[in-house]
């Protein structure tokens, strides 16, 4: 028989959110690598809070929300405190019952803010990377290192000179946003600053590309499942790259038995080279032979592993594509080295969470 169209609410619901999802659901395995990590970082989120006053949102609750807020595309934390509040799933995985109040927006973010004290993106990377049956996956000899470009929250009007002289360009039309010709103006990032994010920096990844406000990700991969292992972020420039690497490949580096780092040709540097194998560390180094000469030699070619690493160390673009496209790390939504580090890390820790459920799968 057809059914009855009542819309009428019933006055009494029993709903069991742990039986509203579905058990093969992709969330049930991370959530549990989630709680894992969270619960490592006890110890870490206690200093954070003062011992007396209102309670404030919980850290994991926090986290486990900007999870979601990466998986899902939600572009912003009005969005993502809406969403909280009616869909089920989302309350599930965060924590929050039936009956919970979704926070507002701005208290949100003021307490995301809180765990940049404490470096709490990095911290958690660690944490995930650390759990026994995860810590089976990784390489601990063969990395690749990359970087890429993370456009700034900040228009290129918004770059104007430091000394504080006017250099507005002659414009068309009015308004708060009107337009204007940069042509023929020479700005550059020893003159010229944003007012907006004034960490951000002029810069191009290579030529025949645009020059943007950007800082520069940085992402240190191991060779064996495409994990990603550590995480920076900094002021976008020409030598950051090779700065930043030699800084992620530290931790792993100085060992009985050398370890492998492959790169593109933009680390084929001598001084870069030069540190890496002052490190124990095989440069794995794309050769750059357009009208110099390379720092990598046939001492270091001529092996079958250096080809295998230049395969391998393209799979880093895969981390990057999802971060930035995903996880909405294209442009930032955040101000400053450290906002934006922090949101950059933390994106790198989500990518890891969407790939170790397949990767964990053959092994339970």
């Amino acid at each position: 028989m057809r059914g009855v169209d009542q819309r009428t609410g019933e006055l009494f619901s029993y709903v069991d959110l742990e039986a509203r999802v579905r058990r093969d659901h992709p969330l049930r395995a991370i959530r549990t690598i989630v709680n894992e990590a969270l619960a490592a970082l006890e110890g870490e989120f206690a200093p954070l809070y003062a011992r007396i006053g209102r309670p404030s949102i919980p850290p994991e609750k926090l986290l486990r929300a900007m999870l979601l807020q990466a998986f899902y595309s939600v572009r912003s934390e009005r969005q993502l405190m809406e969403r909280l509040d009616y869909d089920l799933l989302f309350r599930w995985f965060v924590g929050l019952g039936i009956d919970d109040p979704a926070w507002d927006h701005s208290t949100f973010s003021k307490n995301r803010d809180r765990l940049l004290e404490g470096d709490i993106a990095a911290k958690f990377l660690a944490a995930v990377l650390a759990q026994p049956r995860v810590k089976r996956l990784l390489s601990t000899e063969h990395f690749s290192v990359d970087g890429t470009l993370i456009e700034a929250w900040a228009s290129m009007k918004s770059f104007r000179r430091k000394d504080g002289s006017s250099d507005d360009p002659p414009s068309s039309g009015g308004g708060r946003n009107a337009e204007a010709d940069f042509r023929g103006e020479k700005r550059s990032n020893e003159t010229h600053a944003s007012t907006t994010d004034p960490d951000a920096r002029l810069y191009r990844k290579g030529a025949g590309k645009e020059a943007k406000l950007s800082f520069m990700g940085h992402a240190l991969m191991e060779n064996r499942s495409g994990l990603v292992v550590g995480a920076c972020l900094t002021r976008a420039d020409g030598h950051a790259e090779r700065t930043a690497a030699l800084a992620l490949i530290e931790p792993h580096a100085d060992r009985p038995r050398a370890i492998t780092l492959g790169a593109d040709k933009g680390y084929d540097a001598a001084d870069f080279v030069n540190e890496l194998r002052a490190m124990r560390v095989t440069p794995h180094v794309a050769q750059n032979t357009s009208g110099r000469r390379s720092a990598i030699d046939g001492r270091t070619t001529r092996h079958a592993g250096y080809g295998m690493s230049q395969r391998i160390r393209k799979r880093i673009e895969e981390a990057f594509g999802w971060m930035k496209t995903v996880a909405g790390q294209g442009k930032t939504r955040f101000r400053g080295v450290e906002r934006v580090g922090f949101g950059f890390t933390f994106a790198a820790a989500a990518y890891n969470l969407v790939c170790l459920p397949r990767l964990l799968e053959p092994a339970s």
